[in-house]
């Protein structure tokens, strides 16, 4: 697609809070660049480039150290080590007195990590030179339920924008979801929702459920939801009644051209589901699946570089998504503010 390419000076959904455990050190390709995410002994979670430069090891084959009582990443190669905090050259363990070095000159990329509700946040800028802090916060969540409940990932076998277009796509639910818990072939119909413009993105405003959504039944009572999507590929979906509330969190990670990472959180104040927990996570499990599989096997199509169609309404939501890239782009090409394209508007389809 001519719209592939991926959104920088912006925030990322980069991995789980509790993923990262104190010491230890993780690899992981975002964007196609290589990123260490750990957490010192005191517990503060970072972010720096996975390269040495030295002579290229992964940093995340290293361990952590502590140095004046500063935490630092020692490289697993020749020992050199770097700040956690600054990503600037501590020390050079093979110089010796009279070789007139300035460490402190070489730095490894460092990239701003903030930890909320469980998720860890990573900042991507548009230049390797970035150094300042970010100009915006990470995405805030519609309600702070404590921490996640329920954590299901996959990885999808194709550029983000697929990954992204078929999560949100609302027509697909009957044929790639049926089941008896979910949706039914006959229990197709019209359907009309309300969506108007959000921060970095859109949402379908507080409605109650669809009657063919078995599922939502669950809770009880008279529930409504309220679905938002932001870009880079951020998706919540919040669901109340009169006693209850159900978060339930997606973040869509590009990793490479062909690779993304899906993510899905829940947070809950329901306690019936803390019961059923066991039962219910096969079910977030399958239908999870079923998306990834519809957008693997997509890919057999794509390689053959087809031209695609987006139609008026079902497909309305995925071409803001493109609009909104865009926007995005030239935004901070010409210094300016972001200027949503999104109108409030009613869609109208059949699923």
């Amino acid at each position: 697609m001519a719209d592939s390419f991926f959104l920088y000076d912006i925030w990322y959904f980069a991995c789980l809070g509790r993923d990262l455990k104190p010491g230890s050190l993780r690899r992981k390709e975002l964007l196609g660049e290589p990123v260490l995410l750990g957490r010192t002994q005191a517990g503060e979670a970072f972010a720096l480039r996975d390269i040495c430069p030295h002579r290229a090891a992964p940093l995340s084959a290293g361990r952590i150290l502590e140095d004046g009582g500063a935490a630092v990443v020692e490289c697993p190669y020749h020992g050199w080590t770097f700040s956690t905090a600054t990503g600037v050259c501590a020390a050079i363990p093979s110089l010796v007195d009279g070789q007139d070095l300035d460490v402190e000159r070489i730095k490894v990329r460092r990239y701003p990590l903030v930890e909320r509700d469980g998720l860890a946040w990573i900042f991507i800028p548009g230049s390797k030179h970035f150094t300042g802090a970010p100009p915006s916060e990470p995405p805030e969540l519609p309600a702070h339920l404590g921490k996640p409940k329920l954590v299901e990932r996959a990885r999808f076998h194709c550029h983000v924008d697929h990954a992204v277009v078929g999560l949100m796509d609302p027509a697909h639910g009957p044929y790639v979801h049926r089941q008896w818990w979910w949706r039914s072939g006959g229990s197709i119909h019209a359907k009309a929702k309300q969506f108007g413009p959000r921060d970095l993105g859109f949402a379908m405003e507080a409605h109650r459920p669809s009657s063919n959504s078995y599922a939502y039944k669950v809770l009880g009572g008279a529930p409504t939801t309220e679905i938002v999507f932001k870009i880079p590929g951020v998706r919540t979906e919040h669901i109340t009644n009169d006693k209850h509330q159900v978060l339930g969190f997606t973040a869509v990670t590009p990793l490479t051209e062909t690779e993304t990472e899906i993510t899905q959180v829940f947070y809950w104040k329901f306690p019936l589901f803390d019961v059923v927990k066991p039962l219910v996570r096969p079910f977030v499990r399958a239908f999870l699946h079923q998306d990834g599989d519809m957008v693997n096997l997509q890919q057999e199509g794509l390689k053959y570089d087809p031209n695609l169609m987006l139609i008026d309404d079902a497909d309305m939501q995925a071409k803001w998504y493109h609009r909104l890239k865009k926007e995005w782009v030239v935004s901070r090409e010409e210094d300016r503010a972001f200027r949503n394209p999104v109108e409030p508007v009613t869609l109208k389809w059949r699923s």
